[in-house]
C-alpha cells in the first residue's frame, strides 16, 4: 500500500475517509494489518505529505491512532493529550491540517478507563495536572446521574466511561464554537467532524457518540 499522493488525497471525500477508518480499526481487531512497506512510504512522503484525516486523541500508550486504525506514515495527522480536549494550540494545529494539508475528516477519539476523565471524576489536583483536569470537569458536572456523590468517583467505570463520551461530544462543540475556520468547512461541506470512542478491551472504535 502506498502512501497518499495529492491525488489520492483529492479524490477522498469526508464520508470515504470515514469508512477508510473503520475498515482499518476491523482489519486492527482481526490482527490483519494492511500489506504496507512503511520504508517506502517514508520515501514517497519524503517531499510532501497528503493525509486525509486529523485525529484528536489521549495520549494513553493503549490508543495509538496509527495503529488503532492501521494507517501508515503520512496517512493521518495525530493530535494527542491528555483526555483529548482543544485548546487555542490544538485548533490551530487542526486548522493547519484541514484548511492548509487538505485532511477531510476530524475525530475526537475518547477511550474507555481514561486515566485523565477518572482525575477529573475524583477532581484531582497535581501541579500542572489541575489545569488540565478542570478543562475535563465540565464533562462530568454535564452527567447528571448517577447523583449520590459516593458513585461520581473513578471507582465507577461505568460513570467514567460515560464522563469520557460528554467529554467527546462538548470537546466537538468546542471546536465548532471556538474555531470559525472549521465550522466553516463542516457546513460546506468540506470536511466532517464526528467523535469516537476506542474500547480498551477489545480494540473496537465505535463511533455513534
Amino acid at each position: 500500500m502506498k502512501a497518499h499522493t495529492k491525488e489520492t488525497q483529492a479524490a477522498m471525500t469526508p464520508q470515504k475517509s470515514l469508512q477508510y477508518l473503520k475498515e482499518g480499526n476491523q482489519r486492527f481487531q482481526d490482527n490483519l494489518g494492511a500489506n504496507r512497506n512503511l520504508m517506502q512510504q517514508v520515501s514517497e512522503t519524503t517531499h510532501g505529505q497528503f493525509p486525509f484525516a486529523t485525529i484528536l486523541s489521549c495520549i494513553d500508550s493503549r490508543v495509538s491512532a496509527e495503529l488503532v486504525f492501521d494507517q501508515g506514515v503520512g496517512d493521518i495527522f495525530s493530535v494527542r493529550i491528555a483526555g483529548n480536549f482543544v485548546n487555542e494550540d490544538i485548533l490551530g494545529s487542526m486548522e493547519f491540517a484541514c484548511k492548509l494539508a487538505g485532511t477531510k475528516l476530524v475525530v475526537v477519539l475518547g477511550h474507555t478507563s481514561c486515566g485523565a476523565v477518572k482525575g477529573a471524576c475524583d477532581h484531582a489536583r497535581l501541579g500542572n495536572l489541575t489545569k488540565l483536569i478542570e478543562k475535563i470537569e465540565p464533562a462530568v458536572e454535564a452527567v447528571t446521574e448517577p447523583e449520590d456523590n459516593a458513585l461520581r468517583n473513578s471507582s465507577n467505570l461505568d460513570f467514567v466511561n460515560t464522563v469520557a463520551v460528554k467529554n467527546v461530544q462538548l470537546t466537538i462543540e468546542n471546536i465548532r464554537k471556538e474555531s470559525p475556520i472549521l465550522s466553516e468547512m463542516e457546513k460546506n461541506n468540506e470536511i466532517m467532524i464526528v467523535g469516537a470512542m476506542y474500547d480498551i478491551s477489545n480494540g473496537s472504535v465505535s463511533f455513534d457518540v
